[in-house]
């Protein structure tokens, strides 16, 4: 007589690799969603970043920025909220993980050395490594 021959998997073998697609996804979810909020972060700061040179032009030419279009960018993005006043530029974070929704981001002008400082509302590890 032939011996049969397994033909599929034992309920074991399937019970394990669910197991171990359970594990897996145990672990990249969260880093998943933190990748997710170090990105609006630093979509965030790229986006205020573009305002500087134009905030430096206008006090250069000896003008004030009142507003957020008196160095050509939007009050109001996909990433952020956009705000300025005579040394700052803004960013309120919308539309993000709840890890960093509503953190600020910004960019504060030394009056007397014409550096920029860059601070952020949140977490660290969150933060990109320009604004630490």
């Amino acid at each position: 007589m032939k011996a049969q021959m397994q033909k599929g998997f034992t309920l074991i073998e399937l019970m394990i690799v669910v197991a171990i697609i359970g594990i897996l996804a145990a672990v990249a979810i969260p880093a998943y969603s933190d990748y997710q909020a170090r990105a609006k972060v630093s979509a965030g700061l790229a986006e205020i970043s573009a305002g500087k040179t134009a905030f430096e032009t206008r006090l250069n030419n000896g003008e004030t920025v009142s507003g957020v279009s008196d160095i050509g960018l939007q009050a109001s993005t996909g990433n952020c909220t956009i705000s300025t006043t005579g040394t700052t530029i803004q960013c309120a974070l919308v539309n993000a993980p709840s890890q960093v929704n509503g953190a600020t981001i910004t960019w504060t002008r030394n009056s007397t050395t014409g550096e920029w400082s860059c601070a952020s509302s949140a977490d660290n590890k969150y933060d990109p490594k320009t604004c630490q």
